[in-house]
């Protein structure tokens, strides 16, 4: 009743995606541990970019094809997001890559307005939980963490929609105390595993990110943090101590009844 992920956090060259990918193929090759599930960073054949004419791709794209190979190769998941374009929009896309080369996706719902994200790509409106031995997980994508209504478990027969909740980023250094903070404040009121997986590094317009990313347990307490560096962390989630909390801390039941209406 184990799940095995590995957090990347890395610095990303700006607009280069030869670069990213070559990086971060050769990162995935040195994990000597067992793993089931890489997590990248949000946009990680790019950086934060808001020119998604210039680098946008469909999903036969280079990227994804690469997400493909590398998947099948290393015998993973692997997600992060990087940029879509499908239908005449263009997509914030965390893609969910199984080894079989098949694949599910979430689109960023809440779109980064502050950086003008919203004046150059389109908000999904639906979730993704994925599902995984047993483990059901909630894939989300960087802004998405300031908004708890998305995030929160809706009270089903068996009391938890999900599991683990993995969130990708390019979140900057300068309003990291936010991130950490919310990060915890996602899992204990979900009572859910949190992985929150950020770049390190300064992006194209010289905003410095420091990386800070997380595992959560259920009551909040950090098992993995890392601020700066460059770092490749693998963690295995026990279901049991997720079971364990959720049984003697009954508290999803009393979550209130709601529906997201979304257009």
């Amino acid at each position: 009743m184990s799940l095995t992920i590995t957090l990347i956090q890395t610095d990303l060259q700006w607009e280069d995606k030869a670069a990213n990918l070559r990086v971060l193929e050769h990162k995935i090759r040195t994990i000597k541990e067992r793993t089931e599930i890489v997590v990248l960073p949000e946009m990680f054949n790019t950086g934060f970019s808001m020119q998604p004419e210039l680098f946008g791709e469909t999903m036969d794209g280079e990227s994804v094809e690469w997400m493909k190979r590398v998947s099948a190769e290393r015998k993973i998941i692997l997600t992060g997001s990087l940029i879509i374009k499908e239908d005449g929009n263009y997509y914030n896309r965390l893609i969910w890559m199984l080894p079989t080369g098949e694949y599910g996706f979430y689109d960023k719902r809440h779109l980064f307005a502050f950086a003008g994200e919203d004046k150059f790509f389109s908000s999904g409106n639906k979730r993704f939980i994925a599902s995984v031995k047993g483990w059901r997980i909630n894939l989300l994508v960087c802004y998405d963490l300031r908004f708890p209504v998305w995030s929160r478990q809706q009270v089903n027969e068996t009391g938890a929609e999900y599991d683990v909740l993995i969130y990708v980023a390019n979140w900057p250094d300068r309003r990291s105390h936010a991130w950490k903070t919310l990060l915890c404040a996602r899992a204990i009121e979900n009572q859910s595993y949190v992985v929150g997986v950020n770049r390190v590094g300064n992006d194209g317009n010289n905003i410095y990110h420091s990386g800070d990313s997380m595992v959560i347990d259920p009551l909040g307490e950090v098992l993995y943090h890392v601020k700066d560096d460059e770092d490749i962390f693998t963690i295995t989630l026990d279901k049991t101590h997720l079971q364990s909390v959720r049984h003697k801390l009954p508290f999803i039941k009393d979550g209130d009844e709601f529906q997201i209406i979304s257009e």
